[in-house]
């Protein structure tokens, strides 16, 4: 995978995924990453990156029984693919080993 495949919204919707799951749906995972990340998050964006995940093969999606809570609609339900979990798991160690270089007194300067 190249690095230029995921963006850093689609990485945490990802990660999103992967939490939720078996209850990963586009409007529970933006309550997700709004509580998380204390900013506001629109269904709308969320959506959007899932169809683009979906499309690069990172999750698969089914529809899920319809409830009363949706007015009797069904809730497109998703979960990580084993590639999505190969391109977490790269991103992951991509990310902490450039953390372990971070020289301690570098960090103690953002303080």
């Amino acid at each position: 995978m190249r690095r230029s495949d995921l963006g850093e919204f689609e990485e945490v919707v990802l990660l999103t995924v992967a939490v939720m799951v078996p209850k990963a749906y586009s409007v529970i995972i933006a309550e997700e990453l709004e509580r998380e990340t204390g900013q506001p998050v629109s269904t709308g964006a969320v959506h959007a990156a899932l169809q683009r995940l979906e499309q690069k093969g990172y999750v698969s999606s089914v529809l899920g029984e319809a409830t009363a809570e949706r007015g009797g609609r069904r809730k497109r339900l998703f979960t990580v693919t084993a590639l999505g979990g190969r391109v977490l798991t790269e991103v992951r160690s991509v990310r902490e080993r450039l953390w372990e270089r971070i020289v301690p007194p570098t960090m103690l300067e953002w303080s």
